[in-house]
């Protein structure tokens, strides 16, 4: 039976109030709703998801802030990722905004993305991709990730496909906000309805950039 109760709105909650003072004392006198809000909820969740899905890695609450100018010590949200492939999967997460779900290519290494741009390249399997993502589109889902400012190298700027050639990650995202169902047991079918609904792209991704 699963202990997954939905998201107190105690956790976006806490999120806006981080945002305002993320700093240790008041993460020091507010951890206890961290815990309770943010943390049970997600744990349980996870261990929802995993069956459907493969295990389910949630990400700690402290930035690494040794290379970064902003030295702010906690993410100012919780995600968690259940991968297919390296840098490919599933990912969920809560914040201030509220409830936050995607899939896609997070991070590819040079071989990973020249696979991928070969393959986008490709008349038949990129039109594949094509009418994979346009049907998310059309279902309320964003195409985001981080892409280049020209083209890659080696391939036309009227390529058919140029825009998704730019691409570094791609990632398709659908943010929830904080409905009423969020604090209820519901929302872990929003979750899986979403991931089930963008399983294609995952999939299809993990299949070309493979290891």
């Amino acid at each position: 039976m699963s202990e997954f109760a939905g998201f107190p709105i105690a956790g976006p909650d806490f999120y806006e109030d981080l945002e305002a003072d993320n700093s240790k004392t008041f993460w020091t006198a507010n951890k206890h709703i961290y815990e309770d809000a943010v943390k049970r909820p997600m744990t349980a969740l996870s261990s929802d998801l995993e069956p459907d899905f493969g295990p389910v890695k949630i990400f700690r609450p402290y930035r690494d802030v040794r290379f970064s100018k902003d030295k702010s010590p906690y993410k100012t949200h919780q995600g968690a990722v259940a991968h297919t492939a390296p840098g490919v999967g599933w990912y969920v997460q809560i914040g201030a905004p509220g409830l936050f779900v995607a899939g896609g290519l997070y991070a590819a290494s040079p071989e990973q993305l020249s696979r991928l741009r070969a393959t986008l390249d490709d008349d038949v399997r990129g039109a594949e991709f094509e009418k994979i993502l346009d049907k998310l589109v059309q279902a309320g889902y964003v195409l985001g990730g981080s892409k280049l400012k020209t083209r890659p190298k080696g391939y036309p700027l009227d390529h058919p496909r140029i825009d998704l050639l730019r691409h570094k990650s791609l990632v398709v995202s659908r943010e929830f906000g904080t409905p009423g169902w969020l604090r209820t047991p519901r929302a872990a079918t929003e979750v899986r309805t979403s991931w089930e609904t963008l399983r294609p792209i995952v999939g299809w991704l993990g299949a070309v950039v493979g290891n």
